[in-house]
């Protein structure tokens, strides 16, 4: 084994066991607390791209109470696109990089709802002019089959036009907002998710450094003699066994969150994606120039990686081993709650018997008073008062050997717990960062054979387009 900085001890790359202090004990905690500060720390950008210590986040449109009215605020996002700023500078185009460039996640999934919501309008909008323009043509066709007067035939043929111009101009306008959703899920959602995977990969890298680290740590507790360190549980020690069990619960809870809301998101993206691929049915829109539509675009590739990868990750492994180190420190906590009730019964009969001493030590001295000279002479002391002392002393031993039988117990119980705590740690300890190590290095492959894939999928569609534009 390794000389470790900070936990190194003498003797022990020849297989000795030395004895240890606490404070060598303490040293290994402490670089173990190290390493999870570390591992934290790693998740920094990732942390920074979610926004994750934004708090009460819910939208860039959303007011005090939660509440969105996106119908009051699209215009808002609309002027973003500088498609709707009028006449452009030459230095518009740069600002609008520059813009988009510094926007977060949430802000372009916002963006993305706003125009999500304008489309579903439009859309409506469309249907129901749609159904108007159906029965106008119908009253058209009743007026010439009736042979009508001309200007009632007239008044209807208007009628049908300005709703057919009315109707192509907002089937334009749809379009319009059908590029646009397009252009931000392939140039700034696309892109982000891209980001937020390289970020994760290199997160997971380091978490797997890290957990790596601290399994090789705590296989020195297998080597350390605690013979020399603190035997009982004190208070101090108990308060931060039940912090600790609290710490390691919250730590599944929020591992299992982690995992669910990943595969949760993704998933939702996907669902999106998905209706968002289908294109809109309109009877008139071979009169429309509709944009072309891209039929696989990148985001549908990375999602699908994504979510079958996720599926794939031996988190089960993590949970187990998590759950399993929350039951040693459960157990450890209860047999540490053995002892203290042990010690408490200790300290309470210690007073009861310095209360017996102190009543018998009382009571004789009265009653060696209250015989006089002759009461100190065994010989001329009678046996009912012989018999009555001995009981009162007899009393007292009686309490004492109850303490003594107590305080055994108690130091039993004391090397109980150090042991079975001891040797609970040695087993798990390793475990529990053995298998953390090993679900952050599949992690971390999966995001790293994601990047790959969508930066060979980038250079592939990069060398397609000099070709189709040749071939045009």
């Amino acid at each position: 084994m390794k000389k470790s900085k900070g936990i190194g001890i003498p003797g022990e790359r020849r297989g000795m066991r030395m004895p240890v202090t606490a404070t060598h004990l303490a040293n290994v905690f402490i670089e173990l607390d190290d390493n999870f500060l570390k591992a934290s720390e790693s998740a920094h950008d990732v942390s920074k791209m979610l926004e994750a210590t934004r708090l009460h986040y819910h939208s860039n449109f959303a007011d005090n109470r939660g509440h969105i009215d996106h119908s009051a605020r699209v215009m808002r996002v609309i002027t973003w696109n500088r498609s709707f700023r009028g006449i452009p500078n030459a230095d518009d185009g740069k600002d609008d990089v520059d813009l988009e460039e510094n926007e977060t996640h949430a802000t372009v999934l916002d963006k993305l709802l706003a125009w999500e919501k304008k489309l579903y309008d439009e859309v409506k909008a469309g249907e129901l002019m749609k159904i108007e323009y159906q029965k106008k043509v119908a009253h058209l066709n009743r007026v010439k089959k009736r042979g009508g007067h001309s200007d009632s035939l007239e008044r209807a043929k208007a009628a049908v036009s300005h709703l057919h111009t009315r109707y192509i101009v907002d089937m334009q306008s749809m379009d319009s907002t059908v590029s646009e959703i397009n252009r931000l899920r392939d140039e700034q959602l696309y892109l982000k998710l891209v980001h937020l995977v390289e970020a994760m990969g290199k997160m997971w890298e380091m978490m797997q450094i890290h957990h790596q680290r601290q399994a090789e740590i705590s296989k020195v507790l297998r080597s350390l003699d605690v013979s020399q360190a603190v035997k009982e549980t004190n208070d101090h020690h108990h308060e931060r066994t039940i912090q600790l069990l609290a710490v390691v619960q919250e730590w599944h809870t929020q591992f299992c969150r982690m995992i669910d809301h990943q595969k949760e998101y993704i998933k939702a993206l996907g669902g999106w994606l998905k209706l968002n691929l289908i294109p809109i049915e309109s009877t008139l829109k071979e009169k429309v120039s509709s944009p072309p539509r891209v039929p696989n675009p990148a985001i549908q590739k990375l999602l699908h990686a994504w979510y079958d990868r996720l599926d794939k990750i031996p988190d089960e492994m993590a949970k187990s081993a998590i759950i399993n180190f929350a039951a040693v420190v459960s157990t450890i906590m209860q047999q540490q709650e053995d002892e203290i009730s042990l010690r408490n019964k200790c300290e309470e009969t210690r007073k009861e018997l310095g209360r017996k001493i102190r009543q018998f030590e009382d009571w004789y001295h009265k009653y060696i008073q209250k015989r006089g000279p002759e009461g100190m002479n065994p010989d001329e002391a009678d046996n009912d008062h012989n018999d009555e002392v001995a009981v009162r002393q007899f009393n007292v031993e009686q309490i004492k050997k109850r303490l003594e039988e107590e305080e055994e117990a108690y130091h039993r119980q004391s090397h109980q717990v150090r042991e079975k705590s001891l040797a609970s740690l040695r087993t798990r300890l390793p475990e529990l960062f053995q298998a953390m190590s090993e679900v952050a290095y599949s992690c971390s492959d999966m995001y790293r054979a994601i990047t790959y894939a969508s930066k060979r999928q980038s250079q592939s569609e990069r060398h397609q387009k000099p070709s189709q534009g040749q071939s045009s």
